[in-house]
């Protein structure tokens, strides 16, 4: 995403950082970051008190845009496991847009590597979040142990997005979405 002089300093640092941490990962510089959102380092600490700050941040902003994208809305109609299945058919999806490099949200968990950092606890909460996703519509759809099989469902999310956004992977011919499937059928949800 291109900056524009007309965005605020911190929306340009937001946008920049969002670009930047996803594109070359969370290790970018501050002076990569200020230069790349047009911005001066004295100005960017005064509006975060550091990096890891801005990352948390945004990671925060970009988390609706991200849900909106896979999670299907109320207005979607469809089964549960229909709803399920969709989050699996838009990662295939996304998988094959340029510049796909799997969840942003995994890559700073895995990247990170401390669950007590402020982005580490965003992406955490994104995680939980799509994980209720799949375990409430698991319930929905008469499973057993809608939580085991959120779990297992994340599993193959998570395996699916970091193979894929490695380029170890494709996702256009179905696989995670039938994977998906399998245990779903196995978990006797309609």
């Amino acid at each position: 995403m291109a900056t524009t002089d007309k965005a605020s300093p911190r929306d340009r640092l937001l946008d920049a950082a969002a670009d930047l941490f996803y594109r070359d990962g969370v290790s970018i510089g501050v002076e990569a970051l200020c230069r790349t959102a047009g911005v001066s380092k004295r100005s960017m600490y005064q509006l975060f008190d550091s990096k890891d700050e801005v990352l948390a941040a945004s990671l925060e902003r970009r988390l609706p845009g991200y849900e909106a994208r896979l999670i299907p809305g109320p207005q979607d109609a469809g089964t549960p496991r229909e709803r399920i299945l969709y989050v699996f058919e838009r990662l295939a999806k996304a998988s094959v847009e340029p510049g796909y490099r799997g969840c942003p949200y995994l890559a700073a968990l895995v990247e990170l590597k401390d669950p007590q950092h402020a982005a580490s606890r965003v992406a955490q909460g994104a995680k939980e979040r799509l994980k209720d996703v799949f375990g409430e519509q698991a319930r929905l759809g008469g499973a057993s142990d809608p939580e085991l099989l959120a779990r297992r469902l994340m599993l193959v999310f998570d395996g699916a997005s970091a193979r894929s956004g490695a380029g170890v992977e494709t996702l256009d011919d179905g696989l995670a979405t039938a994977t998906a499937a399998t245990l779903l059928d196995a978990a006797g949800v309609s």
